[in-house]
């Protein structure tokens, strides 16, 4: 390890930021918040003429740092020449920058041209095929959760990874992102949660699993992401039943009152290096199972879950592929996972094809509603899936004779427990700002010719619903009339595409027409 990866390891202690990044003296400004979304970047627009930093003093600065109320980022500095946008003695953030510092319009900001971030040497060393140390991965997850990187020097840092990355840095990484954010704690030994790695439309299993564990008494803060290059998110879904945006003290309300909930983790802090590294790696396409999981088990230790159910479903058109890949990414799993005292059941389950038949927000929210009301047109598959799911963690109870989870999970649904606690929580998270409304705008797609359907590509599937709105609209989507084995004659309906929006509505219906995602076999 060279000099400057020594001072990394040796002065930042887990989960601490470099705050020494300002070049001279900090200067004061004024904030001024413009209408400008800048997604991820962090940027700062400056006056020509401004009193703080003239334009030729930025020669060659990347960045400049901007500090207030205890906070700071580092940020891109633009140049104004219009003093009705941003005056001399202003610092002009846009919507990001303004949010994380946490100011409000006329407070004092101090700026200074900045250092590049002592990580970035990790960064190279990375590049350059090294394995990194623990308190490295600590500080570039600091630094991620900081916003001081660049997509461009988040994205060369994910296909470093992707490159080269043993079990222990994993952990390393794991740890460090954990520490990066906020940590949720719990009045219970056990605290059980269930996730799914992705990759399978309509596979909403924990609006169904949820209410049926905290049915049972256990404790289940169901914390969940939206979706970001698939038709729905579980937080996307749930969103269509109740509101997903809660704060902590709102969330531990509701989990206190019902013993469980269905909330967006964005809003509660939990490891956000990882919602950094997943804007960047999902565009790019990376998604290694050393970054799976990283993201995963930071974002349940974080938490506070004890106990996780990770559903892995292998096939074709799966994230994972084969038997073989699926083996080694469950040995990773209970590897970082023991290693953070986190209990973990990886279960294989059958990734051939969706799950239910709804993809899409209204119309998976539907069908878990259908299976929680014991609705005689319930998807069977969803049905037997989150039973099973659920069964595994009611087996978690010590005082439940061993074998007996999934009966008991079956009863609690078949009872309509499951649906009372579903509609408990729902009255707790409070009522939904969006509508539940299926897009009005429907295509079927047909059968070119008789047949049985041999296989179904996931990932068509979920192109097709994207193009269709989902989720960006939540009524847009596709509704499944075929699966695996089904025999069908020529112009049979294989699917309806739904949508509102007819541009969107029109590009999924021109690329269904072009390859539908259903195999159908003589």
């Amino acid at each position: 390890m060279d000099d400057t990866r020594a001072i990394i390891s040796n002065d930042l202690a887990v989960g601490d930021a470099d705050s020494r990044v300002a070049v001279g003296p900090m200067h004061r400004l004024v904030a001024r918040p413009l209408p400008l979304n800048t997604f991820r970047e962090n940027v700062i627009v400056l006056a020509r003429d401004s009193t703080a930093l003239r334009p030729e003093r930025l020669a060659g600065v990347r960045k400049v740092e901007v500090r207030a109320k205890g906070r700071s980022l580092l940020a891109s500095p633009m140049i104004c020449d219009d003093p009705a946008v941003v005056g001399p003695g202003e610092a002009g953030l846009p919507q990001p920058a303004f949010r994380r510092l946490g100011v409000q319009p006329g407070d004092i900001v101090e700026v200074a041209p900045a250092r590049t971030p002592r990580t970035i040497d990790a960064l190279r060393a990375k590049i350059a095929g090294e394995a990194l140390s623990a308190a490295e991965y600590a500080a570039i997850a600091a630094d991620l959760g900081a916003h001081r990187w660049s997509d461009m020097e988040i994205a060369a840092f994910l296909v470093a990874c992707a490159s080269f990355m043993t079990p222990d840095e994993t952990l390393s990484l794991c740890r460090g992102m954990v520490a990066a954010g906020g940590r949720l704690t719990w009045p219970r030994d056990l605290v059980v949660d269930k996730h799914c790695i992705g990759g399978i439309p309509g596979n909403r299993t924990s609006l169904i699993v949820t209410p049926i564990v905290a049915a049972h008494g256990l404790l289940m803060p169901k914390t969940s992401s939206r979706a970001i290059t698939s038709p729905a998110g579980t937080a996307d879904t749930m969103e269509v039943l109740a509101r997903v945006d809660l704060d902590e003290a709102e969330m531990r309300a509701v989990v206190a009152a019902c013993g469980g909930c269905i909330v967006w983790g964005g809003r509660v802090d939990l490891s956000p290096a990882d919602d950094v590294l997943i804007s960047v790696e999902r565009p790019l396409g990376v998604d290694t199972p050393e970054q799976m999981v990283a993201s995963i088990l930071s974002k349940k230790v974080a938490a506070g879950s004890t106990h996780l159910v990770l559903d892995v479903p292998v096939g074709p058109s799966a994230k994972v592929r084969d038997r073989r890949a699926a083996l080694r990414l469950r040995k990773l799993f209970e590897y970082v996972a023991g290693q953070l005292g986190l209990t973990i059941d990886v279960l294989l389950t059958d990734g051939r094809q969706p799950i239910g038949r709804g993809v899409g927000p209204v119309l998976e929210a539907r069908d878990a509603m259908a299976v929680l009301r014991n609705s005689a047109d319930a998807p069977a598959d969803l049905r037997e899936k989150a039973v099973m799911l659920a069964g595994c963690l009611i087996e978690q109870d010590p005082g439940l004779p061993g074998g007996t989870g999934e009966q008991r999970a079956r009863e609690l649904l078949e009872s309509g427990a499951a649906a009372r606690k579903m509609d408990e929580i729902i009255a707790a998270q409070g009522p939904s700002p969006i509508s539940g409304q299926v897009g009005a705008l429907a295509q079927e797609v047909t059968a070119s010719a008789a047949g049985v359907v041999t296989a179904i590509d996931c990932l068509r599937i979920a192109t097709v619903a994207r193009l269709a709105g989902a989720p960006t609209d939540p009524g847009a989507g596709l509704d499944l009339m075929a699966r695996i084995g089904d025999r069908v004659e020529a112009g049979q309906p294989l699917y309806r595409i739904h949508g509102s929006e007819p541009s969107d509505f029109a590009f999924a219906v021109e690329a269904a027409g072009e390859f539908n995602g259903m195999v159908v076999a003589p």
